[in-house]
């Protein structure tokens, strides 16, 4: 019999409050971890800060999410590098095993330049954490689409050993999500739970309120012998109250376990 796999509940997903709330949350509805995105929020930068939050409310941190937005662009340091570093000795204090990290935007030219080799050399550096880039998505503003990525918003493309795949971000990038796990194989980590449209932006909705096929991309992960966490990271900052909020990542959870407990084989 295999191992549960762990439903974290992602900081993110609890914006405008503050990190401390992830955990409360977390451990109010029974999530297995937290994973934590580093922000311009002081506590999600502070290993104290967040093993107080871990061990008072007894929810592990199982992942980080270095500062890869537009708004962390300063978080730690200006230089990417630094950033990564950092995120990586947070998870290693934490003990937390994996570090979703993004492609370089197309600004970050001389992060970009070497980006594979050097997220190797970090990767040596840390031996104990997967570093697993995301899949991320064309933006489109305007009636024009344009990739603000190097190479591109599809991390397969280049290939790197680990990667995380956000079913958001497969909405906006009108791709599909199975078809993404098979192109990531062995290397897929980590799997960010959200739900999507289809209509070509980030919504980040509760999984089974878009068209995503959420469900079937939970229930082949045994098969395909995932050994890493399900983060849900959905948007809630239009919740009109706690209890709204609160709700929304209950359903999250629910739906995450079922399909989980649902595990179908998948075709070698």
């Amino acid at each position: 019999m295999t191992s549960r796999v762990p439903v974290l509940l992602s900081s993110s997903s609890v914006f405008p409050e503050p990190t401390a709330a992830a955990f409360q949350l977390a451990a109010a509805l029974g999530y297995d971890g937290v994973e934590v995105m580093v922000w311009t929020d002081v506590v999600s930068q502070d290993a104290g800060a967040l093993r107080g939050l871990s061990e008072h409310y007894g929810v592990p941190v199982l992942s980080v999410h270095a500062p890869c937005l537009l708004v962390t662009q300063r978080v730690w340091s200006p230089d990417p590098w630094e950033r990564l570093r950092k995120a990586a000795e947070l998870a290693e204090t934490l003990e937390a095993p994996t570090v979703v990290v993004h492609p370089p935007f197309t600004w970050q030219r001389d992060y970009a330049r070497n980006f594979a080799e050097g997220l190797a050399g970090v990767g040596d550096r840390f031996p104990g954490l997967r570093f697993a880039v995301e899949n991320m998505y064309p933006v489109r503003m305007a009636g024009r689409q344009f990739v603000p990525y190097v190479p591109g918003w599809d991390p397969t493309d280049t290939g790197y050993p680990a990667y995380t795949l956000d079913l958001s971000h497969c909405a906006a990038s009108h791709s599909d999500p199975l078809e993404m796990a098979d192109r990531m194989g062995a290397g897929l980590a980590h799997v960010h739970l959200g739900d999507g449209t289809g209509e070509g932006r980030d919504e980040h909705l509760v999984p089974g309120r878009g068209t995503q096929p959420c469900g079937e991309l939970l229930s082949s992960l045994a098969g395909r012998g995932f050994t890493g966490a399900v983060a849900v990271e959905v948007a809630t900052r239009g919740a009109k109250s706690r209890a709204v909020r609160e709700a929304d990542l209950r359903a999250a959870l629910e739906f995450a376990r079922q399909h989980l407990t649902a595990s179908s084989p998948v075709d070698a």
